[in-house]
C-alpha cells in the first residue's frame, strides 16, 4: 500500500512539473450551486505559486425556513491541459452557521475535497469552471453529515 501511495504521489508531483502554467494572481467571482442550500457563493482565489492556489467562498442562505452561511476554504493544485483549458484538485475545509424557523440552530465544521475543470477566455480576463465538491462534517446542518456540491463559477482574473 505504501508502494501505491508512493507511486501516485511521484505520478502527481511530475505531472505538475511538466505541465506547469501561470494562474492569475488574483481572481474574484461568482460559484453557483446547490451546496446543500447555499445556491451561491463570493469566491476569491489567490496565487500561491505557479501552479498552487487558495480558493476562498463565502455561501450564505436568506429565505422563510432557514437563515445560514458557510466560509470554506481549499488549497488546490492545477494542471494544465491545453492552452487556456486546466483541471484543478483541492482540499480544505471551513465553518458555518444556521438557523431555521423551527427554532433550532447550530454552528458546524466540515472538510472538503474539490475537483473541477476550467476555461480562462482569451478575449477577457474571465475564467469559467465547473467542479464537484464533496464534504463531510455537519453538527446537523448536512443530512448524514455529508454535502455534495457540483458548481459552476465566473471569475474575473485581475
Amino acid at each position: 500500500m505504501k508502494k501505491v501511495f508512493l507511486s501516485v504521489l511521484t505520478f502527481i508531483g511530475l505531472t505538475a512539473a511538466v505541465n506547469a502554467q501561470d494562474i492569475s494572481n488574483n481572481a474574484i467571482g461568482l460559484r453557483l450551486g446547490n451546496n446543500d442550500g447555499f445556491g451561491g457563493e463570493l469566491s476569491y482565489q489567490r496565487s500561491l505559486s505557479q501552479n498552487n492556489r487558495l480558493e476562498l467562498d463565502l455561501g450564505w442562505r436568506n429565505s422563510k425556513s432557514i437563515h445560514a452561511f458557510k466560509l470554506a476554504g481549499i488549497y488546490q493544485w492545477v494542471w494544465q491541459i491545453e492552452d487556456q483549458l486546466n483541471w484543478y484538485a483541492g482540499v480544505g475545509g471551513g465553518m458555518g452557521s444556521w438557523n431555521n424557523s423551527l427554532d433550532n440552530s447550530g454552528t458546524f465544521i466540515f472538510v472538503a475535497g474539490d475537483i473541477g475543470i476550467e476555461y480562462n477566455l482569451n478575449e477577457a480576463p474571465i475564467q469559467l469552471s465547473l467542479d464537484v465538491r464533496p464534504e463531510l462534517g455537519g453538527n446537523g446542518y448536512f443530512k448524514n453529515n455529508y454535502g455534495s456540491d457540483i458548481a459552476i463559477g465566473i471569475r474575473y482574473q485581475f
